[in-house]
């Protein structure tokens, strides 16, 4: 094989074999990066976790939690909200954080999926405490716009379901 390739390409044998050599490391470089180069949409900075695919910053806390920064992780109680009181948790968020804080999009909440993970179905890494329920996103249904959509972390599946008055947990994002 090596005195074809040798050949084909008018070199030595032993260039012939570097050169094989070489086309199989970076074979097997490009199989290893293809898997990771998913988990490159995300990078965590202390209680902020920046969406470089959506081009926004998350709260890595469900709205009620606080980062720990010696544990690593959200603690505290998730609160769970109507859509009316979504309205003055995000002012909230916005004079004690600054930013424009707001819920996510049904696609933004979306990428937040990992099918290989948990339940629930998200990366504990970037987003340790998430409920293993339904999350509320900004985004109303098409058909009928009495009805949010949201997507839940236990099954991974999004749902338009649930009406303004009923309660869930919720994360908060902002442009980057």
């Amino acid at each position: 094989m090596i005195k074809f390739m040798a050949r084909i390409v008018h070199c030595s044998l032993k260039e012939s074999y570097f050169k094989m050599v070489k086309i199989v490391i970076l074979f097997i470089a490009t199989v290893i990066a293809v898997p990771t180069a998913t988990h490159a949409q995300f990078f965590e900075e202390g209680h902020l976790v920046t969406d470089v695919r959506n081009n926004i910053v998350w709260l890595r806390c469900s709205v009620g939690q606080r980062w720990d920064y010696d544990t690593g992780k959200c603690v505290g109680k998730v609160v769970k909200l109507n859509q009316r009181e979504i309205i003055d948790a995000i002012e909230q968020a916005n004079k004690q954080l600054g930013g424009t804080w707001r819920l996510p999009t049904i696609e933004e909440l979306e990428s937040l999926v990992c099918e290989d993970c948990g339940p629930p179905k998200i990366r504990e890494k970037y987003f340790p405490t998430i409920e293993r329920e339904a999350y509320w996103t900004g985004s109303h249904n098409f058909f009928n716009s009495k009805m949010y959509w949201s997507v839940n972390f236990m099954t991974g599946h999004s749902y338009s379901r649930f009406f303004a008055y009923q309660q869930l947990p919720l994360l908060l994002v902002k442009e980057r």
